[in-house]
């Protein structure tokens, strides 16, 4: 069987897509749950946007529900609204909502420069750390059980 290896050092999204095809479709071959997540509709997505008086966004949290799990992709805020409890409002709220849709544990992850120790006051516990990454700083994989 002959084949070639080329290198190529510049953005791929072609090939990006083949290998994400592929995989995809070893990973629904090997895991049930990785082919039942992909089903339409089987992920449950949770927005909740905080705006300003003028209707501008200021804020807000994004997560997904699935395999009993919820992930908590994005929160943040506009300076101006940080430290006004609104963090973790969002968050218990987003919580709330994932437990109503099924989930018994959340998973995030963030870097030691942005909020660690807000997670941590929140109840959710350090699984894993990349020192260094970037360098200087650490990124780290957290979970909460929320049953």
């Amino acid at each position: 069987m002959n084949y070639k290896i080329e290198v190529v050092l510049e953005h791929n999204d072609k090939f990006s897509s083949f290998l994400n095809k592929m995989i995809r479709e070893f990973n629904n071959e090997h895991s049930l749950h990785h082919k039942e997540v992909r089903k339409e509709g089987s992920r449950q997505p949770i927005n909740i946007i905080v705006t300003d008086d003028n209707e501008k966004w200021v804020g807000g949290i994004t997560a997904e529900v699935y395999w009993d799990w919820v992930e908590i992709n994005k929160l943040w805020f506009d300076e101006v609204f940080r430290g006004r409890g609104l963090g973790g409002l969002l968050l218990e709220e987003a919580e709330r909502i994932a437990i109503d849709k099924g989930a018994k544990k959340a998973l995030l992850t963030t870097y030691e420069f942005q909020a660690r120790s807000f997670y941590e006051k929140k109840g959710y516990e350090v699984v894993g750390e990349i020192k260094d990454y970037p360098p200087g700083s650490s990124y780290y994989t957290m979970v909460k059980s929320l049953i």
